[in-house]
């Protein structure tokens, strides 16, 4: 599969081109569905477009635990069908689809009661093997095993000795929510599809009753132009009814935001070689290895504010960690997190009043001729709600329409996987850069590593890390922008690395150095640079006093203080 480069000149091209003709499928909304749903009409060889109002992933899809899972607590459900759909999809991802991104992590569950929550468990964490087996996709996932509390206590030495009786341990897997579905989104393209973010629908077109396009605001220039579809999906998430209304009918469901926040820890924090799951009296509370961090989540509580950039409250932070410290010897303080993200679940309303009792199953709905709408679900099944969003839209289509493939279409950066892995030598010596960097890579870019490097022999200063942030090399800044759709300073701090979460002082130290390697780049004049550094440095400012107020109402007002560099409304 050729590379394709989301650049500023071929997003130019993707505006032009979405104006012009009529598409077959017009997809709104950037997030892993949304970008899945392109990727998915495209590889069927439809016309596609993706419009996305604000960056890939800048919603929901940056913001999730970052974990690829069946969801072990579905299965006291008796949700098996989405516990063993779910798995599949885990199993596709590590296995075929995304290697290069998706790897497999393993959780300690410590054990309470003697006997008969040993039993439990173990019951339930067997099912959740066997079911992974049962999909036929369960190579690269070791099974899970029983151990006693001195044999968890080794795997996970922090673990306070009277916080458990015993442990299970067994695997899942994770991944960078925000590079994934950035890389659906580019994969998409490669496959022809016209994508173009920061070009929000302020409208539906109808024609006898029958929606047949959008209209479109270039956000960055103003422009409005109309995009003619023969369908059009609606994958933007928690803001699904809004969207829906632009149609003026009323929706066949309705979604409701639940928010979930996560804390980011330093690693030596935390002693374990491996991470923990804890049962809470809402839900499961994560403790997620991530590099040298530790990502602890989450929340889940109803949410009624500002659906964009929803805020973390003393509350939450204060509620994670009193929950993790029960089972810690060294408690953690307000003063280890170095970072706090987030992020709404869409969930589809029902009629309980606990978030966590709503349902996670998608639905793909037809409210008015020419709109599909598809909400709900989780992260790790967003190919089966992209294909299902597309069989519906083409089963209107007058042509014979194949059936999805992308079951069988890795996304970019995939080819290779195997051999590159055990070419980390080979690729240090051609490049000139310490193994440790070209794993590093390799686990983010896969075989576009070389695409990603080639600036480097022209300019030798571009493989050194960034001075503010030293996980990161300076060809990475580059090629967030001149490759990955990166349109502004919070792009590339916050979704194409994740600076933003993974220093203590939130990404500022970086910002200058940031901006000034991608200013040529997006054609960027000394004043804008400039004011994308000050508009970043008001969102961390707004970020921190939003998490020093003691509720939900007061962390939106003061988070709402900070406006984006491109104000979508």
């Amino acid at each position: 599969m050729r590379s394709v480069a989301l650049s500023p000149e071929a997003r130019t091209r993707a505006l032009a081109d979405l104006a012009s003709g009529e598409l077959d499928v017009l997809v709104v909304g950037g997030g892993v569905v949304g970008a899945g749903s392109a990727l998915d009409a495209a590889t069927r060889g439809l016309r596609v477009g993706l419009v996305e109002a604000r960056d890939f992933a800048a919603g929901t899809s940056s913001r999730s635990s970052k974990l690829i899972h069946g969801g072990l607590r579905y299965l006291e459900m008796l949700d098996f069908r989405l516990v063993a759909e779910a798995l599949q999809e885990r199993g596709l991802l590590i296995q075929t689809l995304a290697p290069h991104l998706v790897r497999p992590v393993p959780f300690v569950y410590p054990l309470k009661h003697r006997g008969w929550e040993r039993f439990y468990a173990g019951a339930g964490v067997a099912l959740y093997d066997t079911l992974g087996l049962l999909s036929g996709r369960s190579r690269g996932l070791p099974r899970h095993r029983h151990l006693t509390r001195r044999g968890a206590r080794r795997v996970v030495p922090s673990l306070r000795k009277d916080s458990l009786v015993g442990a299970l341990e067994y695997y899942d897997a994770q991944v960078d929510d925000a590079r994934h579905t950035m890389m659906v989104a580019r994969t998409a393209a490669a496959y022809g599809a016209h994508v173009a973010t920061r070009a929000r629908v302020v409208g539906l077109l109808k024609e006898s009753g029958r929606v047949v396009g959008a209209e479109v605001q270039d956000l960055e220039t103003g422009e409005r132009f109309e995009v003619r579809a023969k369908q059009v999906i609606n994958a933007t998430g928690v803001w699904t009814d809004e969207t829906q209304s632009l149609a003026g009918e009323r929706g066949q469901f309705h979604v409701r935001a639940s928010k979930g926040i996560h804390l980011v820890v330093p690693r030596d924090r935390i002693r374990s070689d491996s991470g923990l799951i804890l049962r809470t009296e809402k839900s499961v509370l994560f403790v997620i290895p991530w590099g040298r961090h530790w990502i602890i989540g989450t929340t889940d509580t109803d949410w009624n504010l500002d659906l964009a950039h929803p805020a973390a409250s003393a509350a939450d932070i204060d509620y994670l960690l009193q929950h993790v410290n029960a089972v810690l010897e060294n408690p953690l303080t307000h003063e280890d997190v170095e970072g706090v993200y987030a992020g709404l679940r869409p969930l589809l309303a029902g009629e309980s009043d606990s978030t966590s009792k709503l349902s996670r199953e998608h639905a793909v709905a037809t409210p008015v001729p020419g709109l599909v709408v598809v909400a709900g679900g989780k992260y790790t099944t967003y190919r089966v709600m992209a294909r299902d969003a597309v069989d519906a839209a083409v089963h209107s289509l007058d042509a014979k329409v194949p059936a999805s493939v992308t079951q069988n279409v890795p996304l970019i950066g995939a080819d290779g996987w195997e051999a590159l892995k055990n070419s980390v030598a080979v690729l240090a010596k051609r490049h000139g850069i310490h193994p440790a960097w070209i794993e590093h890579l390799l686990g983010r870019y896969g075989s576009l590593i070389d695409e990603v490097l080639a600036p480097v022999a022209e300019d030798p200063s571009l493989g050194e890390p960034l001075k503010g942030t030293p996980d990161y090399l300076r060809a990475e800044i580059l090629y967030a922008a001149t490759h990955e759709g990166a349109r502004h300073l919070d792009d590339i701090l916050t979704r194409r690395t994740r600076t933003s979460i993974e220093t203590f002082d939130r990404g500022l130290g970086a910002a200058e150095e940031v901006a000034a390697l991608v200013a040529p780049v997006l054609g960027w004049s000394s004043e804008q640079q400039a004011t994308e550094v000050e508009h970043y440095q008001g969102r961390v400012a707004a970020e921190r006093e939003s998490q020093r107020m003691p509720d939900d109402a007061t962390a939106d007002s003061a988070r709402m203080g900070a406006p984006d560099v491109v104000p979508v409304r």
